[in-house]
């Protein structure tokens, strides 16, 4: 009796081994909660029978957040084992916007946008595994500095509303080696369709520049969306840009004017409208105002003009220090403005300097008829305006345009 009760005491029946088996369970049951917590999914119930589980969703992303930082220009691959991604963000600071494409299965994500230098990156991902759970993955992405960097000044702004001889422009604050890189990372649309072509040009600063416009002037009502996707580009040389952006801008009316050097006439007319016929004085023989169309680039109520600043000096010289209602047409200082001093000359003499002027009243009203964009067109005068003295760009036919493009 003895003997059978001591080999009943051994293993299970041992005082307290129960309660050591009891704690090992939880333990185990612990351990699988925290491997399953860190591996972003939930854990199944179990009954106490073998089962076997469906794979939960393991997302990776390159270039990875080690101490190593990526390069400019790498792009951003995002994958997923075991499930589908959902969605996918990448974010840094002044960034519009990362764009990239999910592929047929669903397993792999890749972006659109390259990494610029000197960045850190912000990546949310979401994926959904075959087990039916979702998983999150956070991480950062920090890249190296560059040799350099570039920007491009993009007019019109955001949100703005301009007339129908607006280009799009982009203004390079460094020399642009390779313009067919650029030029691939650069998408305007348009609502209505229009077609269009990117031109380089030299702009009146000497900088790079590249403008994009239709055929003809835009339609008014015409919605357009310019995206720059130059975060990460090589410009040649390992200057890198770092600027994604997307610019939305609305065309307004069709405010068209004409100014005629021979009859010394402005004509402006509204959505095909004539609204009102101004006489004027544009530029006198030796100053001839620049033949062809110009584009209204800014807008000052009043201004000091200063003909050294023109390059002008002795007996033509001047120093007009309020000249009212002035509307810039050219960086090289043609305006539409007030000139009272010319009052006798209106329709009868060109008289000025290479601007157009008129009287105080027809100023202010012009003034208050013409919006950024709205194109000015010099017939009858001397020496076409440059295509990047102002916005002269539709002052080149459309072959050549178009044969402007690097990628043509």
């Amino acid at each position: 009796m003895r003997m059978r009760r001591a080999r009943r005491m051994r293993g299970a029946d041992l005082p307290g081994a129960g309660r050591v088996a009891r704690r090992a369970a939880v333990a185990v049951a612990l351990a699988g909660l925290l491997l399953t917590a860190c591996d972003g999914g939930g854990g199944a119930k179990s009954d106490g029978k073998q089962a076997t589980k469906s794979p939960a969703s393991v997302i990776t992303v390159k270039p990875g957040s080690g101490g190593t930082a990526a390069s400019p220009g790498d792009k951003v691959t995002v994958r997923s084992s075991g499930g589908r991604l959902l969605d996918i963000r990448v974010s840094a600071p002044d960034t519009d916007e990362f764009g990239g494409s999910l592929s047929a299965d669903g397993h792999t994500w890749t972006s659109s946008a390259l990494l610029a230098p000197a960045t850190k990156y912000t990546v949310v991902a979401r994926a959904k595994g075959a087990d039916g759970k979702t998983v999150t993955r956070r991480t950062t992405i920090a890249t190296a500095r560059a040799r350099g960097t570039f920007v491009g000044e993009y007019s019109p702004e955001k949100g703005s509303t301009v007339g129908v001889g607006m280009p799009v422009s982009v203004v390079f604050n460094k020399p642009v080696r390779d313009k067919a890189a650029v030029e691939r990372r650069l998408a305007v649309t348009t609502s209505p369709h229009v077609d269009g072509a990117w031109s380089w040009v030299k702009d009146h600063s000497g900088r790079d520049r590249v403008d994009y416009r239709p055929r003809k002037f835009w339609t008014s009502g015409t919605e357009v969306t310019l995206r720059m996707a130059l975060s990460g580009v090589d410009a040649g040389g390992g200057v890198y840009g770092t600027q994604q952006r997307v610019v939305r801008f609305h065309v307004g009316h069709a405010v068209v004017s004409t100014v005629d050097a021979d009859r010394k006439t402005m004509t402006v007319r509204q959505d095909g409208k004539v609204l009102r016929t101004l006489p004027v004085s544009s530029g006198k023989p030796g100053y001839e105002t620049w033949n062809g169309t110009m584009v209204v680039l800014e807008k000052v109520p009043s201004i000091r003009m200063n003909s050294r600043t023109v390059g002008i000096f002795g007996p033509e010289a001047y120093n007009l220090g309020s000249v009212k209602w002035a509307v810039r047409l050219t960086p090289s200082g043609t305006f539409v403005h007030a000139a009272p001093w010319n009052a006798g000359k209106f329709g009868r003499v060109n008289g000025s300097h290479g601007c157009v002027g008129m009287s105080a009243s027809d100023a202010r009203w012009f003034f208050g008829h013409v919006h950024l964009g709205d194109p000015v067109t010099v017939v009858h005068s001397k020496d076409t305006v440059a295509e990047g003295n102002g916005y002269g760009d539709w002052n080149v036919d459309w072959a050549t345009w178009r044969a402007g493009s690097a990628l043509s």
